[in-house]
């Protein structure tokens, strides 16, 4: 039997979008006479539709595009995710499912079993769990189908203090019970950089346990924070990777079922430090290109200062919208060094985009003028500094509003993390997109940009971070090193660890008290930052939630 694996990139609640990517690629399959196609989870919608799933016209339209899609599954079978309602009297409104269409009609109903309800993930607030389990004979094979979560009961854990076995019974169990020949698993997961790792050892893990096959079909692309790398797999009950389709690209392949007894294994890929940091900086991208197309903009600006923040958010910028789409402003006060400004002409002349020069020094000026009353005997401090921010934030927004330029956030997770942004002013932004990088990948991906020839100036790497708000400032001022800084907010964000933990693993306890309080009270902060792109295991937003008002 002939597969065909179809990666797609998705827009939520876009059903005639969606539904013409999956037309596109039935015809092509049966070109190349192939039995059976496979989608994506929820492939039909978009994952993840969060409260659209509980608007009954949303169900309908699921409906009624499945109706449409499956009169072109005429000689092939098709397998597309989609939401169905359940039928019983009692549970949740919905399923999250997976049907087999073909000749026209719907010819089976396979259900979610496992409903993750962690991080990013909130499944059981809209679906019902299965309890019915089948499989389908297609073309003579037996095929048990599964969808995403229902390989991941058993899984790595990046905290002491959680399970590896999130659930009391494994769907699989149940399904090998009627002996099939192979698993198929369609899915919408995640990236984070450590994920493809993970995903690798939870099919080998359920492969060792089962000694069958398996098919795994993800999606590509972005959908606001959550980013989507493809990669979807083909593997031999040995464990080994048969087939892999690309990363943060769509893509398509076909194979034959017999393959998967004969077909020597491709080799695996060591993630080293490099393709972290490139895997990164592929899936930003995609997260900024996605997030414009999406939304129906195009255009985009930022404050370029010379800083190392903004202009690595500028070449990725660049590099997913075009440069003839970038609009950036300098805004310079009297405590931006004639070094910064010359940093960041030079990387606007490097990157051939336009930019404009405003000095911010007058209005800053007149706000002081105006203040002075009530300021009156008091030395300048953080109000000043917050004031050049929030003038700064002002401007980028009239660009924005007058020229239609969405404005994209520079702030890093490392600077989110303890609050060393200003609300209104550096943090104003319609996408955050180096929100869930530590500073010190900053500063990769600012040698990964430069990998072949020199476009963000040197200068802006090697020279001490800055904002430039007062006389002679360096964030190392008020914070320690960010070599420092990010170990101990990565043993506190990711692996959740307390401070007494990280304080006996070496780390100085005045520091680690220090840092954990700024991350602490500064929750109020980040709640109303912009979505942030997610490429870590664990990012600032939906798949962190924090109380603002606690005693810590």
């Amino acid at each position: 039997m002939k597969i065909a694996l179809a990666q797609l990139n998705y827009i939520v609640n876009h059903f005639e979008y969606n539904k013409a990517k999956m037309v596109k690629a039935i015809e092509r399959a049966k070109s190349d006479c192939v039995d059976l196609i496979v989608f994506s989870e929820l492939s039909i919608c978009g994952y993840t539709p969060h409260d659209l799933l509980e608007r009954e016209n949303f169900i309908a339209n699921c409906d009624t595009a499945i109706n449409q899609l499956s009169t072109h599954c005429k000689g092939i079978t098709a397998i597309v995710g989609t939401p169905s309602l359940n039928p019983n009297s009692k549970g949740k409104m919905l399923y999250n499912s997976a049907y087999v269409l073909r000749d026209g009609a719907v010819v089976s109903i396979h259900h979610k079993t496992l409903l993750p309800t962690y991080d990013v993930f909130d499944e059981y607030r809209y679906f019902e769990p299965n309890s019915d389990f089948n499989i389908i004979n297609i073309n003579g094979k037996r095929i048990a189908i599964t969808i995403c979560e229902d390989l991941w009961d058993d899984q790595p854990v990046s905290s002491a203090f959680a399970k590896n076995r999130l659930y009391k019974s494994s769907p699989m169990d149940k399904l090998k019970e009627f002996n099939p020949e192979l698993i198929i698993n369609i899915a919408a997961s995640p990236f984070s950089y450590n994920n493809e790792e993970y995903r690798k050892k939870v099919f080998t893990d359920n492969i060792n346990r089962y000694k069958i096959p398996v098919i795994y079909v993800n999606q590509i692309g972005a959908n606001t924070e959550l980013i989507f790398d493809g990669g979807s797999m083909v593997l031999d009950r040995k464990g080994q990777i048969l087939e892999k389709l690309k990363s943060f690209e769509e893509d398509y392949k076909v194979i034959d079922s017999e393959s998967l007894e004969s077909n020597q294994p491709i080799s695996s890929e060591t993630i080293s430090d490099d393709i972290r940091i490139s895997r990164i900086y592929n899936a930003i991208v995609l997260g900024i290109r996605d997030y414009f197309k999406k939304m129906g903009f195009t255009k985009a600006t930022l404050g370029l200062s010379g800083g190392i923040d903004s202009a690595v958010t500028l070449a990725m910028a660049v590099d997913a919208l075009g440069r003839e789409n970038l609009r950036v402003l300098l805004m310079p006060s009297k405590y931006s060094s004639q070094h910064s400004i010359d940093d960041a002409v030079a990387l606007a002349n490097n990157l051939h985009i336009q930019y404009d020069l405003i000095s911010i020094q007058d209005t800053f000026d007149s706000f002081n003028n105006g203040l002075s009353g009530i300021f009156k005997g008091m030395d300048e401090g953080i109000a000043e500094e917050n004031l050049q921010a929030r003038i700064r934030g002002t401007l980028l927004m009239a660009l924005s509003n007058k020229f239609g330029h969405l404005l994209l956030n520079t702030s890093n997770k490392s600077e989110a993390a303890v609050g060393y942004g200003t609300l209104y002013g550096d943090m104003n932004g319609a996408l955050s997109v180096l929100g869930d990088v530590y500073k010190t990948d900053v500063f990769k991906l600012a040698r990964f940009i430069n990998r072949e020839k020199e476009i963000i100036p040197i200068n802006t790497i090697v020279k001490p971070p800055s904002a430039e708000l007062r006389p002679n400032q360096k964030d190392s001022d008020s914070l320690p090193e960010y070599d420092l800084l990010d170990k101990i907010l990565f043993r506190y964000i990711e692996e959740q660890k307390s401070s007494e933990t990280i304080i006996s693993e070496g780390f100085d306890s005045l520091t680690v008290l220090k840092t954990i309080r700024l991350v602490n009270i500064n929750e109020y902060k980040r709640f109303q930052a912009p979505p942030i792109l997610r490429v870590s295991s664990k990012a600032f937003g939906f798949g962190r939630r924090m109380p603002i008002a606690a005693k810590w």
